[in-house]
C-alpha cells in the first residue's frame, strides 16, 4: 500500500503531501522534515530507494525522483514494488507535463486541484488505479469539463432574470 505522496522543492517546501493513513498535522509535518533531512543528505549518484524504517515504521519504503527544483517521493510498504513506483512517479511526471507543457514548481504551486485530481485518478485510498498517462488525462479532461458545465449551470442560476429576453 502507498502510505504517502510527497511532492517538496529542494528547499523542504512541500507543494504537495497526500497521506493515505491518518496523520496528525504535527505528525505529518515532522515526517516530511525528515523525508526531506534523508533526501538533502543522499550523493547524487546513490540509488533512489531508501528504507524509511526510521521515518515511517518497519517494512516502510520511500521512492523518489528529483526533477529540476522538486521531489517527487512516494512511501510504501514492502506490499509494492520498488521499481514499479519508481515508474509511477514517472507516469504522475508525464501526465504533468502533458497538462503544464513542462510542469514546473509554480504549475505545482497554483494548480494544486489539478494535481491533487490527476492523483486521485493513479491512486486511491493508497491503492493504484491507473499507470496509463494518455487514460488519466481523458479522465482529468472529462472532469474539467464536467466542472466547467456545472459552473455555468451554477453562474445561469444565480441570474435568471438577466438572461430573460437576451
Amino acid at each position: 500500500m502507498i502510505r504517502a505522496v510527497l511532492v517538496m522543492n529542494t528547499q523542504g517546501k512541500p507543494r504537495v503531501a497526500k497521506f493515505y493513513e491518518f496523520q496528525p498535522v504535527e505528525k505529518q509535518q515532522e515526517l516530511m522534515r525528515n523525508v526531506y533531512g534523508a533526501l538533502c543528505s543522499r550523493a547524487e549518484n546513490v540509488s533512489n530507494f531508501i528504507e524509511a524504517d526510521a521515518i515511517f515504521g518497519p517494512g516502510t519504503r520511500l521512492v523518489y525522483k528529483h526533477y529540476a527544483t522538486l521531489y517527487f517521493v512516494f512511501i510504501f510498504d514492502s506490499c509494492e514494488n520498488e521499481l514499479a513506483m519508481l515508474d509511477l512517479i514517472q507516469v504522475l511526471v508525464e501526465t504533468l507535463d502533458k497538462c503544464f507543457k513542462n510542469v514546473c514548481e509554480l504549475d505545482i504551486v497554483f494548480n494544486f486541484k489539478k494535481l491533487h485530481t490527476i492523483l486521485d485518478e493513479i491512486i486511491l485510498g493508497g491503492q493504484v488505479l491507473e499507470t496509463s498517462s494518455s487514460e488519466i488525462m481523458k479522465a482529468v479532461e472529462e472532469i474539467s469539463r464536467a466542472e466547467r458545465s456545472s459552473n455555468a449551470v451554477a453562474f445561469l442560476s444565480k441570474s435568471p432574470s438577466s438572461w430573460i429576453g437576451k
